[in-house]
């Protein structure tokens, strides 16, 4: 896949500063434009994403394969294979895989600005205090 004429598109090659491993897991860009973003995440069994808040995109979460936990805002759901989520915008989040398997993702972000310092991890700040400590 090439760049297209109005260059909105960039192949997977071009994209390697959004990819790569984490401790929790990998991220795999798949395609990429002015105003959105594809991605394949997988996660670790028993790992997760730390809480966190983007300002400037919306995030949408397909589940591949394994179970996804998810917190958005004060609500937490299980969604298995198939299953969907939205998270908007200014919205507290993160996803774990409370399963044995690898936990599959896509994940499409969307917004006006999708830099990688749009990210606010307010526990890691001490903004906020986690759950279980605030007994």
């Amino acid at each position: 896949m090439t760049q297209n004429d109005n260059n909105e598109q960039s192949t997977s090659h071009e994209l390697s500063s959004h990819s790569g491993a984490r401790y929790w897991g990998n991220v795999e860009v798949i395609e990429e434009g002015d105003s959105y973003r594809i991605s394949r995440v997988e996660i670790k069994p028993r790992h997760g994403i730390k809480p966190q808040i983007h300002y400037h995109r919306n995030e949408h979460w397909v589940v591949v394969s394994g179970v996804a936990k998810v917190t958005c805002g004060e609500t937490e759901v299980l969604l298995n294979r198939n299953e969907s989520t939205y998270v908007p915008a200014a919205t507290l989040h993160k996803v774990e895989n409370p399963g044995l398997i690898p936990l599959v993702i896509l994940e499409i972000q969307n917004g006006e600005y999708l830099g990688e310092d749009d990210i606010e991890r307010p526990y890691d700040l001490n903004l906020i205090k986690p759950p279980s400590e605030n007994k």
